[in-house]
């Protein structure tokens, strides 16, 4: 009957209007809470670190390292920087030395670029043909779109994100490790930790087909977001809430609507990023929630490129022609803190949030700054019991920028997605999000801070 009809779409609308409240005012409260929290606690303090070379209880070599590091990516590269300068014997296992090719991990948040000057690692971002990201761009299905600045402390301090090809990155970032002199980074496949009854102390790696064992007092777990040896210290498994399919266009940032700026497509049924990477390339990810189509090509030709402005459409379609096409899933996983007697996790094999908002390398990062810097008042790594009272002090210093990256990635991917299948209710939420962005001054500065890894 027709007031049976009436019936179901005042109930579908009032389940519209619930779900979009509720998701508004929760973003809202994360975005002023978080940025309250976040400025309160944030140190501008960008000096390198300097820290005093310590003495040792027992004379360490490579082959008997005080520090054992499994992985040279992000999180394992700048951790061998920072260790080898308190004058520590690193060996660093990575199963490939040569340059990783990648689709995420090509966009550093301004506070990405802090913590790298405190890290002393800002030449890295030198000579890879890093591009200048002034901040982002939203677009809309409805033809609207809203420009979002990175906010600036001055007009003689910019502060800027940078775009560029993941694994030139990588490389800068070995190189500065291995120019320690008590860093030492070996191409070797780490394939289990030795353990002892109550702790870690070592590593069997394999090394040219011939199994070795190298032991030290304290190892850290580094190898990324498909971490094998998480499951030795972590019990929870990561959650994949979508995948990013990735495509590379060829040609010069005339093909982008705004160039210098990350651009986010509020499109259907999730957001589209694209920025460049190069003088001459740009990337696309394409966000699928829950399961990757069987035909992944066909889908970004029918369902994607349709949702693109011109020229970047042409370009996009032009490059999955090609076959130019990958997958990498979005992984979620909480970090809880971990006291393993001789293991630390860092980086994506201990924390991981959506990379919609870019800021796992920061987070990274601003880790090793806080890790190695709870760590070096320490003599000594194999005394377990300043380890330990040491570590939980990272656990808590850690906090104001991780929590409010972490949070802030899914609060804001569940508004551009709706948190719903439903299409009219994530059009609802993206319109919410957008109109709330447009408001201008706080609108945009308190959500522009909190994603950018800095507060001014």
């Amino acid at each position: 009957s027709s007031s049976s009809a009436a019936s179901d779409v005042y109930k579908r609308q009032g389940k519209m209007v619930e779900t979009f409240t509720l998701y508004a005012i929760i973003t809202i409260i994360f975005f002023y809470v978080l940025y309250a929290k976040q400025k309160n606690k944030q140190h501008n303090n960008n000096k390198v670190i300097q820290i005093p070379k310590i003495n040792k209880a027992k004379n360490y070599c490579e082959n008997e390292p005080e520090v054992i590091i499994i992985g040279a990516g992000i999180a394992g590269s700048a951790m061998a920087k920072a260790l080898g300068e308190q004058g520590r014997e690193v060996l660093v296992l990575e199963r490939d030395l040569s340059e990783p090719d990648r689709i995420v991990g090509e966009f550093l948040q301004p506070g990405g670029i802090e913590q790298l000057k405190k890290l002393g690692l800002e030449s890295c971002l030198e000579g890879i043909d890093a591009q200048r990201a002034h901040g982002y761009i939203v677009l809309t299905s409805w033809n609207e779109q809203v420009k979002l600045p990175f906010p600036q402390k001055n007009v003689e301090e910019k502060h800027e994100g940078r775009s560029f090809h993941h694994g030139r990155f990588i490389q800068n970032l070995r190189k500065a490790a291995s120019a320690i002199p008590t860093v030492h980074m070996k191409q070797a496949t780490a394939i289990g930790l030795i353990e002892e009854p109550d702790r870690v102390v070592g590593v069997r790696y394999n090394e040219n087909g011939v199994t070795k064992e190298v032991r030290a007092p304290l190892t850290f777990i580094c190898d990324g977001c498909f971490s094998k040896f998480r499951k030795n210290l972590v019990s929870e498994v990561p959650q994949t809430p979508s995948y990013f399919v990735g495509v590379l266009l060829k040609g010069d940032n005339s093909m982008l609507p705004h160039p210098g700026h990350g651009h986010v497509f509020l499109a259907d049924p999730a957001p589209i990023l694209c920025y460049q990477i190069g003088a001459n390339e740009c990337r696309i990810l394409v966000d699928i929630p829950n399961t990757l189509p069987s035909n992944i090509p066909d889908y970004l030709l029918e369902k994607t490129a349709p949702q693109l402005p011109e020229p970047l459409k042409i370009k996009f379609i032009e490059a999955v022609k090609s076959g130019d096409v990958r997958a990498m899933p979005n992984f979620k996983l909480h970090p809880k803190a971990i006291i393993k007697r001789g293991a630390i996790p860092v980086g994506d094999a201990w924390n991981v949030r959506h990379p919609l908002t870019g800021g796992g390398m920061c987070v990274a990062f601003s880790d090793v700054v806080v890790l190695s810097r709870a760590l070096s008042s320490i003599p000594d790594f194999s005394n377990d019991d300043a380890v330990t009272q040491n570590l939980k002090s990272f656990y808590k210093d850690r906090q104001p920028l991780a929590a409010t990256i972490n949070i802030l990635s899914f609060a804001l991917y569940q508004v551009f997605c709706g948190g719903s299948s439903d299409a009219d209710v994530r059009l609802a939420m993206q319109k919410a999000c957008f109109g709330y962005f447009k408001l201008g001054g706080e609108c945009v500065f308190g959500p522009m801070s909190l994603l950018s890894g800095y507060v001014v």
